[in-house]
């Protein structure tokens, strides 16, 4: 907006968008963009499952978690959500376990 003058009124002008941006901050977690609590390392157990690393991915048929987990074949299609205290066992080409971890 413009005065009689020919100046710009500043302050008017970022009514709205000083708004949105008031919006978007209130909307953000605590601590900032990335702040909030840092995932935790080794809530889905992986840790303790390391020994699996090597073993065929049928050993895990007579397995039972209290978590959730799912067995990743080459190629299978995966979601993207990152889930924590979700188990996850990749299995190579020859059908063994080549990774342990949570996601």
């Amino acid at each position: 907006m413009v005065d009689i003058i020919g100046r710009r009124r500043v302050g008017r002008d970022l009514g709205l968008g000083g708004a949105a941006l008031l919006g978007l901050v209130a909307c953000m977690p605590e601590g900032g963009a990335g702040g909030g609590t840092p995932p935790m390392e080794d809530a889905c157990g992986a840790a303790g499952l390391q020994q699996m690393v090597g073993q065929p991915a049928s050993a895990l048929d007579t397995m039972r978690f209290a978590q959730p987990m799912r067995v990743i074949r080459p190629g299978q299609a995966v979601t993207m959500d990152y889930n924590v205290e979700r188990l996850n066992f990749a299995v190579g080409e020859d059908g063994r376990i080549t990774r342990v971890y949570c996601g």
